[in-house]
């Protein structure tokens, strides 16, 4: 058999997932990627916090489908996608999990952004 072992977040590797407060906006090549007041952030373990942006508030245009998985016993599948105008640095820039596990269901239709594969990462902005 070959399953995947699933985890269930815990004392030993926590993750909370909360709103955002305020702004969240991705830039990539200059160019706005996302731009949304409804991002969540995930904090695991003692990784740094993650912000998940809504796929409605992507410009799923500026995005290409890769290859490219991974897998997560805590969080599960995880797909990725490149930004064609960001150039070798942006590629597998951002990933979702697309069918995420029941313990972090809350990122299901989510983005997230590599911050060393984009321009910029903005959390808590004010409107211009």
């Amino acid at each position: 058999m070959n399953s995947k072992a699933i985890k269930i977040p815990g004392p030993d590797h926590p993750i909370t997932i909360t709103p955002t407060k305020g702004r969240v906006t991705v830039v990539a090549n200059g160019k706005r990627v996302a731009d949304t007041r409804e991002a969540l952030t995930l904090k695991e373990a003692a990784y740094p916090a993650v912000q998940y942006i809504l796929r409605k508030d992507v410009d799923m245009t500026q995005l290409r489908r890769t290859s490219h998985q991974t897998y997560c016993p805590y969080k599960g599948e995880c797909t990725y996608f490149s930004i064609p105008a960001g150039g070798e640095r942006s590629v597998n820039a951002v990933w979702s999990y697309e069918a995420p596990h029941a313990a972090v269901s809350q990122i299901r239709d989510y983005l997230a952004f590599y911050p060393d594969r984009v321009d910029a990462i903005e959390v808590g902005r004010r409107d211009p």
